[in-house]
């Protein structure tokens, strides 16, 4: 029966997304009418409705509406020059320092906004048009943009790991915020060698001005308070003085405070309808938690993961064949409702062979981080054509090479799991 259930299901899910409905109704509708061809309809409607309640009565996801208002007024806020600027003191005469810029200014303003779209469009915006006039190639130039992007997803604060933590992980959503910082600097430095060397070959080499002790302060300076919103983030949950969702809060007054009294590039007036998209995000990302929640008890978990074990016994094996359906999902289908889809299915299938729920919330963040890059339909590859004013198929032939050098560092996170483990458990997070 269960294998009935989930293929019912499966076809009327994408179906529903072939007719371009919405995700959220698309996995309510499809839980639903499999929940009721099965049971009674009184009863599947009463089942539906109770696990979409208690799907999003939890303490941890007040968090998620809190980040993404921080992350909106850290976008709002100006402070992506004030980064790129940083970035550009330590890398100015490096080939390619440029390039390398944008990918080092991505990975500081993604962690701040924890969105990829944001870092895409604010350090983009700043970055190709300076490219552009020191004559290095547009569609190298948007490749290293896009690529980049969404590292932010990776390093903390994040929500994607609180979803997933909410998803039914269970996991510590501090530990997993430590587990992410070291795969998401493997993520830009892998895609900062290969701009590194391609840069090198094609003598994209600035010059400036020597430095002077003034500009080099006046620079810090400036971009430390939009640093520092990690430094107290982070800093807080492993003191003991706060905890994740406690740190939500703190973040959205730090961000409120910078960028309307201290940068000043956010207005009173500006905030209602700043407070207005967070509602809208929160509520998509919510009704979507819900929706999700459904599933659960429609047997999709135990039939997959019947199905995957019944390919192979063999770790590598399995492995491999999650990271692919994980980068195909990702390619269709946004962060949350996929994290909170496929990690009941999934991990206790790898659990099942020792595999922690903290190794492999990033292994799976990771991937479908991956998605949003990839054709036909990755938001964080469109939008960044958008800003570097080109088409995607003038951006591809250079996103490949990142393409691979990002692949290889997705199977040495997935297939090593100190690389995300060592960093909590240092910190005392994970025995």
């Amino acid at each position: 029966m269960e294998i009935q259930a989930a293929i019912l299901l499966v076809i009327i899910f994408f179906l529903m997304l072939a007719f371009s409905v919405p995700v959220s109704y698309s996995i309510i509708i499809s839980a639903l009418v499999t929940i009721v061809a099965f049971l009674t309809p009184g009863f599947g409607v009463f089942v539906s409705a109770q696990k979409m309640v208690s799907g999003i009565d939890s303490f941890s996801l007040i968090a998620v509406p809190f980040f993404i208002l921080a992350g909106l007024l850290m976008s709002s806020g100006g402070i992506a020059r004030r980064l790129v600027n940083l970035a550009l003191l330590v890398l100015g005469k490096v080939p390619g320092s440029l390039a390398l810029t944008n990918a080092a200014g991505n990975a500081m303003f993604g962690s701040i906004s924890g969105s990829g779209i944001a870092a895409a469009t604010a350090i983009g915006g700043v970055m190709l048009p300076l490219e552009k006039e020191h004559g290095y190639d547009e569609g190298f130039s948007a490749a290293v943009n896009i690529a980049t992007a969404p590292v932010g997803q990776l390093i903390p604060p994040t929500t994607a790991f609180i979803v997933y933590s909410a998803a039914g992980a269970g996991a510590s959503v501090a530990a997993l915020f430590m587990a992410g910082w070291i795969p998401g600097l493997l993520w830009a430095a892998a895609c900062m060698i290969v701009a590194f060397f391609f840069a090198k070959k094609n003598g994209y080499v600035i010059k400036r001005d020597k430095m002077t002790w003034g500009i080099i302060g006046k620079t810090v300076w400036e971009a430390i308070p939009s640093l520092f919103l990690v430094v107290i983030i982070i800093g807080g949950i492993l003191s003991g003085y706060f905890t994740p969702t406690e740190a939500s809060g703190i973040a959205v007054a730090y961000a409120f405070i910078l960028s309307v009294f201290i940068y000043k590039t956010i207005k009173l007036s500006e905030i209602p309808k700043i407070l207005v998209d967070a509602a809208v995000m929160t509520t998509t990302v919510m009704l979507i938690i819900g929706a999700s929640s459904v599933l659960s008890f429609t047997g999709l978990p135990q039939a997959i993961s019947s199905l995957v074990l019944g390919i192979s016994d063999n770790k590598i094996v399995i492995l491999l064949i999650l990271n692919i359906f994980l980068l195909i999902v990702g390619t269709f289908m946004d962060m949350a409702p996929a994290l909170l889809i496929f990690t009941p299915i999934f991990l206790p299938i790898v659990q099942s062979f020792g595999m922690s729920p903290i190794h492999f919330g990033v292994m799976m963040v990771m991937n479908l981080s991956v998605g949003t890059i990839t054709p036909p339909v990755g938001n964080v590859l469109f939008v960044g054509s958008s800003v570097a004013k080109l088409q995607v198929e003038q951006v591809m032939k250079r996103l490949i090479p990142m393409y691979a050098a990002i692949f290889v560092a997705l199977m040495l996170v997935t297939y090593i799991p100190a690389l995300s483990e060592w960093l909590p458990t240092v910190l005392g997070l994970l025995e």
